[in-house]
């Protein structure tokens, strides 16, 4: 069961995210500026007028951060889960794909190179061939290609 704290955040997150990125936040925001603009002559453009704005943007903007962060981590963790599903049930895919984000830069660019090798081996093969980024320790790690069966 989750963290209580953990869960309130999450509802609290989601709905900011629903409500900032809704139309009525974003005419809400403009009026917002609308109306300190039209009262800047009130309080002849003074340094308070000024701060009031900067504060208030600042604060909005630094809490933002983290509801924003908050959703996209967890969008991209739902999108993540769907591609490993999808990888693990098409047969002929390499499931060394399947939490490949866990994987350190240096294994990324590794499985990288692997689709450039690839990429350049499926232009060479005849329709209906398939293709796997699959070790083939006898090709030197060249992309490896069979039939299709």
């Amino acid at each position: 069961m989750p963290n209580p704290v953990t869960r309130a955040f999450s509802k609290l997150a989601q709905a900011a995210t629903v409500a900032t990125g809704s139309p009525i936040a974003f005419f809400l925001a403009v009026s917002v500026i609308v109306v300190w603009a039209v009262l800047g002559p009130t309080f002849d453009y003074s340094d308070t007028w000024q701060l009031v704005i900067n504060t208030g943007t600042t604060i909005v903007t630094f809490l933002m951060v983290f509801v924003i962060q908050h959703a996209q981590n967890k969008e991209m963790r739902a999108v993540q889960m769907k591609l490993n599903e999808l990888i693990a049930a098409l047969e002929g895919a390499s499931n060394r794909l399947i939490d490949v984000e866990g994987n350190t830069e240096q294994e990324m660019d590794h499985l990288s190179g692997r689709y450039v090798l690839l990429a350049a081996s499926s232009a060479k093969l005849a329709i209906g061939a398939q293709v796997s980024v699959e070790d083939d320790d006898e090709s030197n790690g060249a992309a490896h290609a069979s039939e299709k069966t």
